[in-house]
């Protein structure tokens, strides 16, 4: 899993904190015991930074967000002072849950903090008589309000952010939409045609008396452009894979290949958080690679395994058919543009023969962070 978009914040508050005690308590005249607080304060700010780094998932734990807003209240409750410095290092806790949860779940969170303070500070002790001056007052109230005002300010920017995301994404989604249908309708109004017609011609001229092998060869290359052609159009029709479950999309194009066949496909383990390029790219290459082993070589029995680690892909697709061809097919461009979509994230793609000379294996092992979308 990817580190959180808000982490960085996270590591700047915490730090900000974490530095900013030592000179407040060193006002306070420090002693023995803040002295020992203090580098409780600072060793747990960059263990829980480095905690969090090292296992980002660890990023949306409520209860981790809970027990961090805990060991910090209780360094407010060990310094024996409502106006505590440390304080400040515990605000630093409300920026994860405030960025990922709802608004009103971060609200609830910030309201419970808050809680919590208060709760911390009546148990240290309260002077009632000495905030009764107005600035007293008001300093009192503003660390009550403060964890509010920054729970809800965090949690709109957050829901904003995703607003926008979710929006530019359909903006994508659409557009691709819209230049996919217009480049269907256009092979299929002009280029197809043309292709059928020339195909027409020569097939007549070869019907009509002995033919030459260039002539038949010329042939043989416009039927297979044809059936190409008409491969290209039902792909570029078809609705556009952009995320979600890569294994149920698998799963569901092998359905298509099995029906009314003896062959057999398993689709094993799943990939459903991909970022969308990676998705659409790595569910054509599976796709490519079934629809060869069906199709082109005979096979019975077909795999497909999927697996995430740290932040890899890994697609596996075997299969028992005739292997890689001596020749590559008249018009053919499945591997090729196997290949074009690897590069274009950045990938490894393996096409070999599997041990024994029967049947193929396409490997692709993929990152998850960064892709050439070339």
């Amino acid at each position: 899993m990817p580190p959180s978009r808000w982490f960085g914040l996270f590591l700047i508050t915490r730090a900000t904190g974490a530095l900013v005690v030592p000179p407040l308590l060193l006002v306070d005249h420090l002693d023995g015991n803040e002295f020992v607080l203090a580098g409780v304060a600072l060793g747990y700010s960059a263990a829980s930074a480095g905690v969090l780094a090292r296992w980002p998932a660890l990023q949306q734990s409520r209860s981790l967000w809970v027990a961090d807003c805990a060991v910090l209240l209780s360094l407010v409750l060990a310094y024996g002072e409502w106006r505590s410095p440390f304080y400040l290092l515990a605000l630093s806790s409300l920026v994860l849950p405030a960025t990922g949860l709802s608004l009103r779940g971060a609200v609830a969170f910030g309201g419970g903090f808050v809680a919590a303070y208060l709760g911390v500070a009546l148990l240290v002790g309260v002077d009632w008589a000495s905030i009764s001056t107005t600035a007293r007052m008001q300093s009192f109230g503003a660390l009550l309000l403060v964890p509010l005002v920054v729970t809800v300010a965090l949690a709109f920017a957050s829901d904003l952010l995703r607003r926008l995301e979710r929006e530019r994404q359909v903006a994508e989604r659409l557009a691709l939409e819209a230049e996919r249908q217009r480049i269907a309708w256009e092979l299929h109004d002009s280029a197809k045609q043309r292709i059928h017609a020339a195909h027409l011609l020569l097939s007549a001229v070869a019907d009509a008396g002995p033919a030459s092998r260039s002539l038949e060869l010329a042939v043989e290359e416009l039927r297979a452009a044809i059936e190409d052609m008409d491969t290209s159009l039902r792909d570029l029709r078809e609705p556009l894979f952009d995320g979600g479950s890569l294994g149920a999309a698998l799963r569901q194009w092998a359905e298509r290949l099995q029906a009314g066949s003896d062959v057999r496909i398993e689709v094993v383990g799943d990939a459903p958080t991909l970022p969308a390029f990676t998705a659409a790219q790595a569910y054509r290459i599976g796709r490519e690679a079934l629809t060869n082993a069906v199709r082109h070589a005979s096979a019975s029995h077909a795999e497909v395994v999927l697996d995430v680690s740290g932040e890899r892909l890994s697609l596996l697709v075997s299969d028992d058919g005739e292997g890689l061809p001596a020749e590559v097919r008249a018009g053919a461009n499945g591997l090729a543009s196997m290949q074009h979509r690897a590069e274009a994230l950045g990938a490894e793609l393996d096409v070999v023969t599997r041990p024994g000379g029967r049947g193929t294996i396409v490997a692709l092992d993929a990152p998850l962070v960064e892709a050439a979308h070339v």
